[in-house]
């Protein structure tokens, strides 16, 4: 009998068994293509360790009890007709875990109707890629407490470890876990549009080579600004392109794709009214990408000014402090909408957990989370991390770069969206009064919508022009 079973052996999957087997534990693949599956047996060695089939029935029934089968198939139709492939062979107390990206309120229905036929059902956020899965993933699962004790070596096992602590733990009931990995995606969509920000300014304002900016990249992720995307990126700049002259990067379109889950992750923010706007302007920015024909001819109408000279050792110091600025700024939007969703949705979110185990394996992993997840420990009731005491001195310290790079990128028509949104944010955060006073007497003279008073309490209306 195999203590671990898994649907779905694309190069995640297969990836992810390979990794479980590395751990100790005996695995059985299921997929519907003979060729995946001949590949994994072949990959595996011993069949003894891992195998693998093309029949549902056969897969069941070779695993121990309580079954535990991880799906790693597209979100969408597919999770749910490979959960009624197997419901005919599963047993009262079998543990399904969806591993891909499933919107959280499918989660839930899911996991509703299996839990009505005895089925324990888990959404697993899986974060780091290909690699990650082969080498130490962030896993993020959230379902039943109990049942998640017969899951837990098994992916503490395969997660990657941070100074020997493994990068997962149980979140919450229901769909916490794709919640969690959701909002996680939708971080990675405003750290990797601030990263790109600010590669443009510094190619078009500083002048940098590619050698030049893989050099800054690389010692910047030597310093605060340590992570996995800062680390790629300066890799990037230094990759030659295989079928020309130059390095690669300046030969990719300009147009960036996307699955779904930074929407999401702005569009669920509206819904719970929390401003994550370094997030949105990110989604923002890849659905202008793709208007590539239209921005070519619009560059053609409109004059654009001459590129101001800049100390490029000056340039440099500014940017860093300006992204480092900006990338507290995200952590911080996304983290507050979890918090709000974990009281909405009855997580019981622990968010000094939730940055822990973002430290190693996933895609937004970075030095920053260290000290997020000691400020969420330290600081009881904490809802934002521009409320700590160890992030105040880091925005104060920062913010003016931030400023002198906005105004920089504006005055040479270099846009800077996510960095402004990030400054705007913060400046809109931290003012006590804001003039949104008018804008509730402007929908209470057209709609007579009433507004309050700061003076007195109470709910008021006025007959304008009266």
């Amino acid at each position: 009998m195999y203590n671990f079973g898994l649907v779905g052996l694309g190069v995640m999957g297969q990836n992810f068994i390979l990794n479980v087997a590395d751990n100790d534990f005996t695995v059985c693949g299921l997929d519907l293509d003979q060729q995946k599956v001949s590949d994994l047996i072949a990959l595996g060695g011993n069949e003894l360790k891992i195998t693998a089939t093309t029949s549902a029935e056969k897969f069941v029934a070779s695993l121990d009890s309580p079954r535990k089968i991880m799906l790693l198939v597209p979100a969408g139709k597919i999770v749910d007709a490979a959960i009624e492939s197997l419901l005919p062979f599963l047993d009262e107390g079998d543990i399904i875990i969806d591993g891909g990206n499933s919107f959280f309120t499918n989660t839930d229905r899911r996991e509703a109707y299996l839990k009505e036929k005895g089925i324990n059902f888990f959404g697993a956020g899986v974060s780091g890629g290909a690699e990650g899965a082969r080498k130490g993933p962030s896993i993020m699962p959230g379902g039943n407490k109990e049942a998640y004790q017969y899951i837990k070596p098994i992916f503490e096992a395969a997660a990657a470890k941070f100074q020997g602590e493994p990068c997962v733990t149980y979140l919450g009931p229901k769909s916490a876990g794709n919640y969690v990995k959701m909002v996680h995606n939708g971080i990675e969509y405003g750290l990797m549009q601030l990263t790109s920000e600010i590669y443009h300014l510094l190619k078009h304002a500083g002048g940098l080579s590619n050698k030049e900016l893989a050099e800054v990249y690389g010692e910047w992720n030597k310093g605060r600004l340590q992570s996995f995307l800062v680390e790629i990126t300066s890799e990037i700049f230094q990759q030659k392109d295989g079928l020309g002259e130059g390095e690669l990067v300046d030969k990719i379109l300009d147009k960036a794709k996307q699955k779904g889950t930074g929407k999401w992750t702005s569009q669920n923010a509206m819904d719970l009214g929390i401003p994550v706007p370094s997030i949105d302007i990110a989604v923002s920015m890849r659905e202008i990408s793709a208007l590539k024909a239209l921005r070519i001819r619009a560059d053609e109408l409109f004059d654009r000014p001459s590129i101001s000279a800049i100390d490029k050792k000056e340039l440099i110091s500014q940017a860093e402090a300006a992204l480092y600025f900006s990338f507290i700024i995200t952590y911080a939007q996304g983290l507050h909408q979890l918090v709000e969703a974990s009281g909405s949705y009855g997580y019981e979110l622990d968010l000094s957990e939730v940055s822990k185990i973002w430290r190693a394996g996933c895609i937004i992993r970075a030095g920053l989370l260290d000290d997020i997840s000691k400020s969420f420990q330290e600081t009881e009731g904490l809802t934002n991390i521009l409320l700590s005491p160890a992030f105040i001195p880091k925005i104060k310290e920062t913010v003016s770069a931030a400023r002198k790079t906005v105004v920089l990128g504006v005055e040479n028509a270099l846009p800077l969206p996510a960095l402004s949104n990030s400054l705007t944010y913060f400046d809109s955060f931290t003012s006590s009064k804001l003039p949104l006073n008018l804008i509730q007497a402007q929908r209470d003279h057209f709609g007579s919508h009433t507004y309050e008073r700061n003076d007195r309490e109470g709910v008021f209306h006025t007959e304008w022009g009266e």
